[in-house]
């Protein structure tokens, strides 16, 4: 790994350092000699004592390192969303009303899955949660064993993250109860903000985690590599007029669905088919939709919260985001939204997990 190197040291008392991992934290040392001792602490200035010709020597901060503060690795399949903001929303004008206004969001750093769950991946959960308590109203559908799940319904996927946390020995984030004392395991609850263990357990992203992530590091940006969308960066239905595409910005070479895919229904892809986006996360843009945490409402971001926005308090459909393979590009930008009911499922929807960085 590159060493933190001090890049500039300005007269106006601004250090410039590069080279250090991003989301993490630093701490700036600073020692009397260039062999040190090294201290990130200014107290031994203080209480300095004046000698009798009413003058003092001490050895005062002359150089200066930057050290990186030790962080762990993302857990295995997961990768790092780095604390910070971003503005949410269309800031292009081209988007449906619910996608205004644009608004700076901070969300805190959290673990991403970096495909959509894989139906191999649900089924391995799904057998152990069936052994430990858990009912499901949708057993899951996939075209492969590495293809996404699809046709499962926002409740069986909370329970489903649910159960992976207790599978893997973590605590769960979803409960039926405000003291989070009953783990939801088992029927139709909409649940509420207060009943969720935040620093816990695999749980949906929220619908500001989720378009942070797909973003991949970019600003304004439609897509999450660019402003264009094609057949090589993702699976989606490319809809024509006469000769062309309908959208300037998809410039798929053939009309329909991708190509590769199409044979046999639904036309999914692999996992991972295409190049990821700046943050390593794969099909952010189409294969299928993925289920978030949020209430779905029109006019919410004229209210949202400006920090780790939850959505609303309550609804009757929830959010998904990200296209599919039988939408349009105009649905895989990533400020697009969507919503059905909780209960609903369809083999264009599946989902992915997020973790809390500092988890209980």
């Amino acid at each position: 790994a590159q060493a933190p190197a001090i890049e500039s040291f300005n007269l106006n008392g601004e250090l410039v350092c590069k080279g250090l991992k991003p989301g993490s934290r630093a701490a700036v040392e600073w020692a009397p000699t260039v062999n040190g001792p090294w201290s990130d602490s200014w107290t031994n200035l203080a209480g300095v004592l004046v000698e009798a010709d009413g003058t003092i020597r001490v050895k005062v901060p002359m150089f200066y390192r930057v050290r990186g503060e030790a962080q762990e690795e993302p857990p295995p399949g997961m990768v790092l969303i780095a604390a910070g903001p971003f503005q949410m929303g269309d800031s292009f004008g081209e988007g449906d009303s619910d996608e205004y206004p644009v608004h700076t969001v901070f969300v805190s750093a959290f673990y991403m899955d970096r495909y959509e769950v894989t139906k191999t991946l649900w089924d391995e959960v799904y057998r152990w949660a069936m052994e430990h308590g858990y009912s499901f109203e949708n057993a899951g559908s996939g075209k492969g064993p590495d293809h996404p799940v699809h046709s499962v319904n926002w409740y069986d996927c909370v329970k489903w993250c649910n159960a992976r946390s207790e599978k893997e020995g973590r605590v769960p984030a979803y409960y039926t109860d405000e003291a989070q004392t009953q783990v939801y395991r088992t029927g139709h609850v909409d649940l509420r903000s207060e009943w969720v263990k935040w620093n816990a357990g695999y749980r949906l992203p929220t619908e500001a985690e989720w378009e942070k992530a797909a973003r991949g590091g970019l600003e304004g940006k439609r897509f999450p590599w660019g402003d264009t969308i094609s057949h090589n960066e993702a699976n989606f239905y490319s809809y024509w007029e006469e000769d062309h595409p309908c959208y300037e910005y998809d410039l798929s070479e053939n009309e329909g669905c991708h190509p590769a895919y199409s044979g046999t229904w639904p036309c999914t892809s692999p996992v991972g088919s295409f190049a990821p986006n700046g943050y390593g996360l794969y099909d952010m843009a189409g294969n299928v939709n993925e289920w978030c945490w949020d209430w779905y409402s029109l006019s919410y971001y004229s209210v949202s919260a400006s920090a780790d926005d939850r959505g609303p308090s309550a609804g009757s459909d929830r959010v998904f985001r990200g296209g599919n393979w039988g939408i349009s590009a105009t649905a895989c930008r990533v400020t697009y939204r969507s919503a059905y009911s909780p209960a609903s499922k369809g083999d264009t929807r599946g989902f992915r997990c997020v973790l809390p960085v500092n988890q209980q």
